[in-house]
């Protein structure tokens, strides 16, 4: 959705039911990433937090997908208001769409748009869990995500994408959601744990992921779904700008994934699944916002570069002792900030728009756009969401006490445990059986393992 390409299809377009079968498949794709970071964030935390954290990605399926149809698509894709919030009475409740009305001058319907840009808002917040697991009540994050989605992702989205926005219209480029959901979904997450605090034992004890399998599984169902993330975003593929966008995900997401391999290895001596994992994520990131402006040559640059920050910046938490529990700071904050500002420097001025980087020739008028943008999101998201948190913790409360924190918060908010060993060992259990003394001897009972 980037800006200043209103009609990439003909003047007067008509339905392609090629473009829309194709968006709704990018739809279900960017649906799956849910459960993938689900799984992703559930194999990062302690045995303990499994399902807490699991719940945390998937209530947003369900609040977000309620908002956005009552006024969420309203208020970030209406009619503009002030270049700051939308609204569309037609919008509200989905009820005065036609089904085969078409969204402004593309191929697809606008139920087509509205469900696309759904399963974006949806993962968004779901993204800043991470950053808070161990300690927060599931009915204050429900309640958070409410609040946060209505006023931060539907404003900040209708900034980024939606026509009059302020930063659509001054020029920044966000091809899927560098600033809308990462550097919003990382600066949010910094401005709650700066309110809410660190876990109890941060930096004492030892928490490890529990199941680096589970971390590699969800990496893998993100790497999938970011296809359509990303590709989706040109709402079709015409012109072949969805397919560049299609193969820099990939290279981005390689480079990103063997530089913080790399990194590691000359940092720390190992390399580790949960590096890979992470690097991968790191450069899906960064080429979210620059994918469709840079070569397949950028891509790799712009996902070696990612991959690298990515990797010192998770390390920041232990010097300035703020407690980001999953790297959601680390990663989708820092790398969305360098994907965005690499625009700036990699822009080839031959794919989605004329927009040229310094490297190409164009100067730094389009870095510089795409720092306002960087900057505007990143200090609007901070400040509102730590006010939230703030109001939050003053009246409801946002962590759980601190006995439920350390006996585990699965049992406490969801009365389950996600691992069941109450069976493992297989086997009957030993029998006691007392055999005869022998003559002159005490009676003693005998212990001996009877076959079930």
């Amino acid at each position: 959705m980037p800006p200043g390409i209103t009609t990439p299809a003909a003047d007067a377009p008509t339905l392609s039911a090629a473009n829309t079968g194709f968006m709704l498949i990018c739809s279900a794709l960017v649906m799956l990433m849910t459960p993938g970071l689900a799984f992703f964030y559930g194999g990062m935390v302690r045995v303990k937090s499994t399902l807490n954290m699991l719940m945390m990605s998937f209530i947003s399926l369900g609040i977000v997908t309620i908002l956005w149809v009552l006024y969420g698509f309203s208020l970030a894709f209406g009619t503009d208001i002030g270049s700051v919030i939308g609204w569309n009475s037609d919008y509200v409740g989905l009820s005065g769409i036609g089904i085969t009305q078409l969204w402004d001058g593309y191929t697809i319907p606008v139920y087509v748009f509205a469900v696309f840009q759904l399963m974006f808002a949806v993962i968004t917040p779901a993204l800043i869990s991470g950053a808070l697991a161990d300690r927060v009540k599931f009915t204050s994050w429900a309640l958070f995500i409410t609040l946060w989605v209505t006023v931060v992702y539907f404003p900040v989205a209708h900034w980024v994408w939606g026509a009059g926005g302020w930063l659509f219209e001054l020029g920044v480029i966000d091809f899927a959601g560098g600033t809308a959901v990462h550097i919003n979904a990382g600066a949010a997450a910094l401005g709650v744990i700066l309110v809410i605090g660190k876990r109890v034992g941060f930096k004492k004890d030892p928490m490890r992921p529990h199941s680096l399998p589970l971390v590699m599984l969800g990496a893998g169902l993100l790497w999938f779904g970011w296809f359509g993330f990303n590709a989706g975003s040109w709402l079709g593929n015409d012109d072949g700008v969805g397919a560049v966008m299609f193969v820099n995900t990939q290279v981005a997401t390689a480079a990103a994934m063997l530089a913080w391999l790399g990194y590691e290895k000359l940092r720390h001596g190992s390399f580790t699944t949960l590096g890979a994992a992470s690097g991968a994520v790191a450069g899906l990131v960064a080429i979210t916002p620059s994918g469709g402006a840079v070569s397949p040559l950028g891509a790799i640059a712009v996902g070696a570069i990612a991959g690298v920050l990515c990797a010192m910046a998770v390390g920041l938490k232990y010097r300035f002792g703020y407690d980001d529990s999953l790297d959601v700071v680390g990663v989708h904050l820092v790398g969305g900030v360098a994907g965005s500002l690499l625009v700036g420097f990699f822009a080839t001025g031959g794919v989605q728009s004329d927009a040229k980087g310094l490297f190409y020739g164009g100067g730094l008028d389009q870095l510089g756009k795409q720092a306002v943008g960087v900057f505007a999101v990143l200090a609007y998201s901070l400040v509102v969401s730590a006010i939230l948190a703030f109001l939050l913790d003053r009246t409801i409360g946002m962590r759980v006490d601190e006995d439920d924190e350390i006996s585990g918060i699965d049992q406490v908010e969801h009365a389950e445990t996600a691992y069941d060993f109450s069976g493992a060992g297989g086997g009957a259990a030993p029998r006691t059986t007392a055999s005869a003394p022998a003559p002159g001897t005490t009676a003693t009972p005998q212990t001996k393992k009877v076959d079930a």
